[in-house]
């Protein structure tokens, strides 16, 4: 039987290096090179760029290539939409242990780092999925017959936006305990159910994307509902 092995080179000039690393991007189709990734398609060791460039965004700078997205250079942002993520797919709050690959991008030492520790990144979360103000928290229906006439004469006037943000639509989720409000169909009980936010009284007839309006739908639901209010 044989295998291959990689033995450590000293005294590697510069040129080879950024080649070597030029050739990783090239075998990965694209035009950055994270450290796990060179480590396994490269000749050398990543902690050779760092001892030769002082850190692997120099190293990727001098190679003239784009530098990785690492924990280190996360957005709080792109660190809190990850535990949306990963709530949504459980259908519930995330455990410490469940916060690794494939369910979330980031480990959870990253957000230890990042915010001190699991809990107050779930606090931190909690703050962040209500933080949405663009969003009314309003009552619903209002004067339906109004409406009407508004349709009717192509005059419909809304105080809301008709997209849903990814924050509201979470909040609402998570108030509809992750659950159909037509038929019960739930992605905790069942596995491949695809949950939408739906208004109930559609846009269209003068409906507002508040709270008050909104509802969790499995896809079946809602794709077959049409421009009916929601039941």
């Amino acid at each position: 039987m044989s295998f291959s092995i990689k033995l450590n080179e000293r005294n590697v000039d510069e040129e080879r290096l950024l080649d070597d690393l030029h050739n990783v991007a090239k075998q990965l189709g694209k035009n950055t090179v994270s450290r796990i990734e060179y480590n396994e398609l490269g000749n050398f060791s990543s902690t050779t760029f760092l001892r030769r460039f002082g850190s692997w965004f120099n190293a990727l700078e001098k190679a003239g290539l784009e530098k990785s997205r690492t924990p280190m250079n996360l957005s709080d942002d792109e660190l809190l939409n990850n535990i949306k993520n990963v709530w949504q797919q459980l259908g519930r709050q995330p455990k410490y242990g469940e916060m690794k690959s494939p369910l979330s991008l980031y480990s959870v030492s990253t957000y230890d780092k990042r915010f001190g520790g699991w809990n107050r990144s779930l606090v931190l979360f909690s703050e962040w999925i209500q933080s949405d103000d663009s969003d009314n928290d309003g009552s619903i229906i209002g004067d339906q017959s109004k409406n009407i006439e508004q349709i009717e004469q192509g005059a419909i006037e809304h105080k809301t936006k008709r997209e849903i943000s990814d924050r509201l639509r979470f909040r609402i989720l998570m108030r509809d305990g992750f659950t159909c409000k037509s038929c019960g169909a739930s992605p905790t009980k069942t596995l491949g159910v695809e949950l939408h936010v739906d208004h109930i009284v559609p846009w269209s007839l003068g409906g507002e994307t508040e709270e008050g309006n909104l509802q969790a739908k499995c896809a079946q639901c809602n794709l077959g509902k049409g421009n009916a209010f929601s039941v």
